[in-house]
């Protein structure tokens, strides 16, 4: 076994439920070309809620990926979790094979904002409507926000370590983390993500006492960071999973490393406190550099948390420019979830599986709908930008307060 300090963390697989996309190709595919998919609620009960516009995962049939004995016991966000973890482990080309012998060298970590916020609301229905003996016995597990890991742990049969983060938004780059940390500690390999559906009429209410959200009702302007009609984040559904390995067993199973997680770190600054929040996520990106052992020059390119406030936006953009230096104002800085609406915890794994996705291959992906920037950032808007992306820096920020930072290299392709 190698030791802690060369046990290096890379990806391996990445799988993708999104609004843009329900593969990584097609997600990639719309991401790169800047394609919006924002639109008006759809859902059924969402109607005359002042939520007018979101990012809804469409033409996603969890019954194609997911045998059915699972489906009955698990919410939504799970279907998305358990569907992103198969396209993951394909994309790895991970099989039982590779770890029947060993189920305890795999783990499985994942985040969680929301939990199973749409079968808890048709559970309750049944027990206020027709009576307790109309509540199925599942109702127990599948609001937990920890649903996703248990699982696509039993499912996959992974018996090594196994976790949930409830780390607000930045949870997603968190998980990332914690992986990275449970690699260090022995393990050969995590399943590691998050996925969110926020979008049932109970999670929507929930969401309703969020100063910071959108209420427009334009698809084409709720949702514009970084501008003059900054009015706040939209929500979104769906979310991302990666396969993380210990780089020398990635190797000796003949797996392709596509990028490895090279240093991360994360603050805290306190409930909506956005000024506050500078300090904070400079601190963050401080302390992922130091981690990576990557200096601010090295940066590539920026995958910016944009909430699309404009107090939050302002100290992003200074907190850059406090943790970067001169360099803040050259580097180019994308936000592609403008274009999917901001999956909470999966928001921020959506990101760093895009990171990965422009160092492969040499583009910054645009910022959709967002024109007039009115902060000193080099923000790439209309059509993607091609350029050598060797380093990528992941910022992800919480409604409640939590800051983190992920600095991403690129990875050595297949090995020889």
């Amino acid at each position: 076994m190698s030791s802690p300090k060369e046990r290096r963390s890379v990806v391996t697989g990445i799988g993708v439920i999104a609004p843009n996309g329900v593969s990584t190709e097609t997600f990639w595919k719309a991401t790169v070309e800047g394609i919006s998919v924002l639109d008006h609620v759809t859902r059924e009960g969402c109607e005359h809620l002042p939520l007018k516009v979101a990012g809804e995962v469409r033409g996603f049939d969890p019954a194609d990926l997911i045998e059915e004995r699972y489906l009955v016991q698990t919410d939504r966000f799970t279907h998305f979790a358990m569907a992103a973890a198969n396209l993951a482990l394909d994309d790895a080309r991970m099989g039982r094979a590779d770890y029947n012998d060993s189920p305890f060298a795999v783990g499985v970590v994942t985040a969680a904002g929301s939990g199973g916020g749409e079968f808890g609301q048709r559970e309750l229905q049944r027990l206020w409507g027709q009576g307790s003996r109309y509540v199925g016995p599942y109702q127990s597990i599948a609001w937990f926000y920890a649903a996703s890991t248990g699982q696509i742990s039993i499912r996959g049969g992974f018996k090594g370590p196994c976790g949930v983060v409830a780390s607000d938004e930045a949870g997603g780059l968190d998980a990332l983390a914690h992986a990275a940390r449970t690699i260090r500690r022995g393990t050969d390999a995590v399943v590691v993500g998050a996925a969110e559906a926020p979008l049932a009429p109970y999670s929507v209410v929930c969401q309703l006492g969020y100063e910071d959200l959108s209420r427009l009702d334009d698809p084409a302007r709720a949702y514009r960071p970084f501008t003059s009609g900054a009015c706040g984040f939209v929500p979104a559904e769906g979310g991302a999973m990666l396969i993380v390995e210990e780089e020398n067993a990635a190797v000796d199973r003949g797996a392709s490393v596509r990028a490895v997680l090279a240093g991360h770190a994360a603050t805290f600054t306190g409930a909506s406190l956005w000024e506050e929040s500078r300090e904070g996520l400079a601190h963050a990106i401080r302390g992922a550099l130091q981690d990576a052992r990557c200096a601010p020059e090295e940066i590539d390119v920026v995958f910016a948390d944009a909430l699309g406030v404009p107090a939050a936006d302002r100290a992003e953009a200074l907190a850059l420019t406090d943790a970067l230096g001169r360099h803040a104002a050259r580097v180019p800085v994308t936000a592609p979830k403008t274009g999917t609406g901001r999956a909470y915890c999966g928001a921020p794994v959506l990101d760093a599986a895009a990171a990965v996705l422009a160092m492969e291959h040499g583009v910054v992906p645009p910022t959709p709908n967002v024109v007039n920037v009115c902060h000193d950032l080099d923000v790439v808007t209309g059509r993607a930008r091609p350029g050598e992306l060797r380093t990528a820096l992941v910022l992800s920020r919480g409604l409640m307060g939590s800051n983190a930072a992920m600095v991403l290299r690129q990875g050595s392709g297949s090995p020889s």
